[in-house]
């Protein structure tokens, strides 16, 4: 078993998708970046939506929980979803859980791959999928999907977002802040507004989890940015600074989004930061 600290660490498989391999690299060109990740016919990248799950005694804490199950055939086949291998219960109960164990839900933000497991249809009403839990936002990113914008309309699902909102059981944070003993939440603004990274950590390791700031391990490169990021010049500034404070501090980068690359060490290369030793959560 994986541990950082008191806490236990699970690989939660939610599932795997697919985003067009343009938007996901943005200026860098399709014959460099599909040397890294192939495309299907359609131009889309496999993309996996992989969550970590915390344990410590009855603390059971989940950070993000992929796409969900209650979209229609429609957008399935356009983001080319399919929880068929890997599944948000399915791999809960591998670990040994159930979502009604889940005490803390991290959400690093509100896009449909990354929250949409927080709601289900009950009947055809979009209900919170967690009842026992807090879900733990930021309070500017939460005020920033609300008010809509013309570039994330499709990313900020109402189905997702309202069962949230009228809920109380959802927590909204302000900044950079120690959640729990060993998580820390680090916001930043390249992506969208206040996503928050979350840092599992001790004396003497870390584990940085980096969900859209650093989606595939390609995206290590200072230019390989996501058409997606609204302010792409600031994603450049976060990444260079946090990759910095990872090979300082030996930091480890769980990927949420990489389908080949679930974890690894960071070193400094030739070109620019660069992973190591790519593995499995369990040989942390």
């Amino acid at each position: 078993m994986s541990r950082i600290g008191s806490w236990s660490l699970h690989t939660i498989e939610t599932g795997r998708f697919g985003l067009d391999g343009g938007a996901m690299f943005g200026i860098v060109p399709k014959p460099l970046w599909e040397r890294r990740i192939p495309a299907d016919e359609m131009n889309r990248i496999p993309l996996h939506a992989r969550c970590l799950l915390l344990v410590d005694g009855d603390r059971c804490v989940l950070i993000d929980n992929g796409i969900g199950t209650k979209q229609d055939a429609k957008f399935n086949k356009i983001y080319a979803v399919d929880t068929t291998e890997m599944e948000l219960d399915a791999s809960l109960k591998a670990a040994g859980y159930h979502r009604d164990d889940v005490t803390d839900v991290i959400l690093t933000h509100l896009h449909f791959d990354h929250c949409g497991g927080s709601t289900e249809y009950v009947g055809d009403r979009s209900e919170v999928a967690f009842r026992n839990a807090q879900f733990h936002v930021q309070r500017a990113h939460w005020d920033w999907a609300q008010e809509g914008n013309v570039r994330e309309k499709a990313s900020f699902l109402p189905e997702n977002l309202e069962p949230l909102a009228s809920s109380g059981q959802l927590n909204l944070i302000e900044g950079q802040y120690e959640l729990l003993p060993g998580i820390e939440l680090i916001p930043v603004d390249g992506h969208t507004r206040a996503m928050q990274l979350v840092r599992v950590h001790d004396s003497t390791s870390s584990l940085l989890y980096t969900a859209d700031l650093l989606p595939t391990h390609a995206h290590l490169m200072p230019a390989w940015n996501m058409g997606y990021d609204l302010w792409p010049m600031t994603t450049i500034e976060e990444k260079g600074r946090l990759l910095q404070q990872a090979m300082d501090g030996g930091w480890q980068l769980y990927f949420e989004h990489d389908p080949t690359v679930g974890l690894c060490d960071v070193v400094m290369g030739a070109k620019g930061p660069e992973i190591a030793n790519p593995r499995p959560l369990h040989e942390l």
